[in-house]
């Protein structure tokens, strides 16, 4: 299968084939860690007698054609165990938690515009719908984000190029949008970037400014989330043209941000202004070692951060590959240390548990999750058993 249409393996036809994760902060940790995970913990089983952490916790996999499924994990080796499955949802290829970890959000392709939809999370990890679905006003929804406050949901529309907010009800329910934003311009490929494709919406860790990454126009799009629930233009950051920018991450404490480019096989460090929301590009580096076959076709997709700051992650499809960067500078500066095997084909997606000690790689044509313990002082990756095997996936949400 073409990776150019990777993103929609039910579908057909060039252009509204996108899907994406987090991304920012993992698939959906901008709902997760980003957004409290002391609260977020309250949806998990309760700690063990002796104020002893529980050994296994909820994650839930954004599937193509299975629905959501939810898994346990194991909290010291990621080994995942199969829980149960929502199935009446079509692609939920992107989730994310809500600030009190008690609903879970995700997108829905049942109809032809996007849809999001909510689900409260009940005893074992089960899902109950909220609501119904809402339309996102645009074709190939890819990702979703809830903003800090908990009283809006972010989404972009890879198809359209338009990125969209809904309001949360006070049960954790989709309501009206709020506003829909429509990206224009085009790059250099005309396969992909013919027009706009925003591929990703996230805020900066404050939630003082909504960002949209859009591939087709290589640009990132700052916004500032009005109190009406509209969007109101800041600022475009130009990336180098023909390197679709896709997903990106925000350091958690330095004003910094990482942008994964899928086109050109190239991560950049953005300077940010917190006040104004503006972001500077700056220097990229490859994301394959030096060495690697010149021949081998690669597209960048999740990017994500640890904790501290001190060490990025990024997915590398066609490589096969997860690579680990160095945060230098004070944030301002990544260094490649090293790539280690996903544990399948084409990791659309990879997220760090809340605790910072387990790495998910979601394989999507490979039909598996790689687990990797975490060092937390050098941040080497560590297989921890072999890849779980289970269905076409869009992401892996541990909470």
């Amino acid at each position: 299968m073409s990776p150019h249409r990777s993103e929609h393996p039910h579908r057909t036809g060039p252009g509204i084939g996108r899907r994406s994760f987090v991304g920012s902060l993992g698939a959906g940790v901008l709902g997760a860690a980003a957004l409290g995970g002391a609260s977020a913990a309250r949806a998990l089983p309760a700690p063990a007698a002796g104020g002893r952490p529980a050994q296994s916790r909820y994650a839930f996999l954004g599937t193509y054609g299975s629905g959501i499924i939810t898994c346990a994990y194991d909290t010291a080796t990621g080994a995942l165990t199969r829980k149960s499955a929502f199935t009446a949802v079509t692609d939920p290829s992107f989730l994310a938690l809500a600030p009190s970890g008690r609903v879970l959000y995700a997108l829905d392709s049942a109809g032809r515009e996007g849809a999001v939809r909510a689900f409260a999370i009940g005893a074992g990890g089960r899902l109950r719908a909220l609501g119904r679905a809402q339309s996102t006003g645009g074709a190939g929804v890819t990702h979703l984000a809830v903003h800090p406050n908990g009283r809006y949901l972010l989404s972009a529309n890879y198809g359209a190029g338009s990125v969209a907010v809904h309001t949360l009800s006070g049960d954790g329910s989709v309501g009206a949008r709020t506003s829909l934003v429509q990206h224009v311009g085009s790059g250099p490929d005309p396969e992909r970037q013919e027009g706009p494709h925003a591929h990703q919406i996230l805020t900066d860790p404050k939630g003082a400014h909504v960002f949209a990454v859009d591939l087709g126009t290589d640009k990132v799009y700052t916004y500032q989330l009005q109190p009406n629930g509209t969007l109101r233009p800041v600022s475009e950051a130009k990336s180098v043209p023909g390197a679709g920018p896709r997903h990106m991450v925000f350091h958690p404490t330095a004003p910094y941000a990482y942008v994964a480019n899928e086109l050109n096989s190239t991560i950049t460090v953005c300077s940010y202004d917190p006040t104004t929301g503006v972001l500077t590009n700056g220097d990229s580096q490859p994301t394959l070692p030096d060495g690697t076959d010149p021949g081998t076709r690669n597209y960048p997709s999740e990017v994500t951060i640890s904790a501290d700051g001190r060490f990025v992650y990024l997915s590398n499809r066609g490589h096969e590959s997860i690579a680990r960067f160095a945060v230098t500078g004070g944030g301002a500066g990544l260094r490649l240390l090293d790539t280690v095997p996903c544990g399948g084909s084409w990791p659309r997606h990879i997220s760090l548990s809340p605790a910072g000690n387990l790495l998910f790689s979601g394989n999507q044509y490979g039909k598996t999750i790689g687990t990797f313990t975490v060092d937390k002082e050098t941040g080497a990756l560590t297989r921890s058993g072999p890849p779980f095997a289970t269905v076409s996936l869009g992401c892996v949400l541990p909470t």
